[in-house]
């Protein structure tokens, strides 16, 4: 006889049960619809044509007090009204939200210190109390945030733009510096934290769905303290849980291979790999050509450094001159190198290193849905377990026992359809997110192309006149 016992579902956090007649899904018909009520600049986002998936969630008020670590006083809750989402849908396009990360701050002493940067928010989005407002976030509240955003929306297939990732030595670094030490609050280490910051609550606010998620809207709103994020550290108890469940759920992915019937998800899982393997290569190609100008910025500066001192040794008057101002000239090109250099990095760089992320995100959604299917398959295994149960045991003339193995029948067969809903579901919705996602992707590359060309030109017309300038001087030697 076949055994009684349930085996446990393969992924605890997929849940099977969910019922998916609401049709909370169909808010928003199509990726391409999403990106027409948008109003995108190159400052900032965008505004929406919708709501937050599901039923519409309070929304927190402004709290007074900036930085208080007191318990903040309760304020009212305001929810998002029928009549306000009809309002967003007949204004969806001449909304806007511009986000600005700024003003990076020290903020307290030794180990417990921290960086707080600026987050300023401008739109005339109704769905926030004023206009143009600004909090102060740590880098753990943009995690936390993320965190938040991924356990709500991960598992109905949307594409959850990636946090910057956590660096210990960086960090430690702040942390061990002096409290009136500025410089290390305007160095490499926190420019790039805030521009990445920055380029993060960018992708997110242009997200129709996730830009008018109560979370982000708190985020950007409530100017106390936000509570303490502490599953971001990778020492804690849910850091180290998981890193567990990353390595449980790169196993699986190494060792289950789902028999996929649908070719566009066969396609796309291919061109992924694909072109994150390319990106990575030119990602790496990128940052060696940084170094090389920067190495090439370094050896123009001897160069010039040499030749100040030999014109100072020559006894020819134009000789001399020419080498003084040959030391210059070579003195404008290194800054131009470093320029240069700094362009490639910020441009280029960052976009790739962005993108890569990015990418991974996207994985992400495609393994929820291998998630899925797994549960719906584990329902089907188990409906037919007990399908045979209920068989055996009329057969063996219990009829108790065989109406009791009846439910189950039934049970198991409302699971097996809800597994297949969800399945259906979150396959639909990801192809609607990659058509946001390539419509985003050709977009950011050919803007990001056109500035560092613009930017290339713009640093060899100077080169030119800075040659240019020189030239006289080298034909005046007599």
């Amino acid at each position: 006889m076949a055994d009684d016992r349930e085996p446990p579902p393969l992924f605890e956090n997929v849940d099977i049960s969910k019922n998916f007649d609401d049709g909370s899904e169909d808010i928003f018909s199509s990726a391409i619809d999403d990106i027409g009520g948008l109003t995108i600049s190159n400052n900032g986002l965008s505004e929406v044509n919708g709501q937050p998936e599901g039923s519409p969630q309070p929304e927190q008020d402004d709290m007074g007090g900036f930085l208080d670590r007191s318990a903040p006083t309760p304020a009212p809750r305001n929810v998002v009204s029928n009549d306000s989402k009809e309002s967003m849908e007949r204004d969806g396009g001449d909304q806007f939200l511009e986000i600005i990360v700024s003003e990076p701050s020290k903020r307290g002493e030794g180990m417990g210190a921290f960086v707080a940067y600026k987050v300023i928010t401008r739109t005339n989005m109704k769905l926030f109390k004023r206009q143009q407002f600004s909090v102060y976030r740590r880098f753990s509240d943009f995690l936390g945030l993320h965190d938040k955003l991924v356990e709500k929306y991960l598992r109905s297939g949307r594409i959850i733009p990636p946090a910057p990732e956590k660096s210990m030595i960086g960090t430690t670094k702040i942390k061990m510096s002096n409290q009136n030490d500025q410089q290390s609050l305007t160095g490499d280490f926190v420019e790039k934290r805030r521009a990445a910051l920055e380029r993060y609550m960018k992708r997110t606010a242009a997200h129709p769905v996730l830009c008018v998620d109560p979370d982000f809207r708190e985020f950007l709103e409530c100017e106390d303290e936000l509570p303490r994020a502490n599953s971001t550290s990778a020492l804690s108890g849910a850091g180290v849980l998981r890193l567990f469940n990353k390595v449980g759920e790169t196993v699986n992915k190494i060792t289950f291979k789902m028999d996929e019937n649908d070719p566009w998800f066969e396609e796309k899982t291919t061109q992924m790999e694909n072109l994150d393997n390319q990106l990575r290569k030119l990602h790496g190609s990128v940052e060696s050509l940084v170094i090389h100008r920067k190495d090439l910025a370094v050896l123009t500066s001897s160069f010039a450094k040499s030749a100040a001192m030999l014109s100072n040794c020559e006894e020819h008057t134009a000789l001399s001159r020419a080498l003084s101002q040959l030391a210059e000239t070579e003195e404008k090109v290194e800054t131009l190198h470093n320029e240069q250099a700094n362009t490639d990095f910020s441009i280029l760089c960052e976009l790739l290193k962005d993108y890569i992320a990015l990418i991974g995100a996207v994985k992400d959604v495609f393994h929820e849905r291998v998630k899925v299917y797994q549960n719906w398959q584990h329902a089907q295994l188990m409906l037919n377990k007990k399908r045979e149960q209920k068989a055996k045991l009329e057969l063996s003339g219990k009829p108790d026992r065989g109406n009791t193995a009846g439910v189950e029948v039934v049970e198991w067969q409302a699971k097996v359809e809800r597994g297949q809903e969800e399945f259906d579901a979150i396959s639909q919705m990801i192809k609607k997110e990659m058509e946001r996602f390539e419509i985003n992707r050709v977009k950011d590359f050919k803007q990001t192309v056109i500035t560092y060309l613009e930017n290339l030109m713009l640093h060899q017309q100077q080169l030119v006149k800075h040659w240019e300038a020189f030239l006289p001087e080298a034909k005046a030697i007599a």
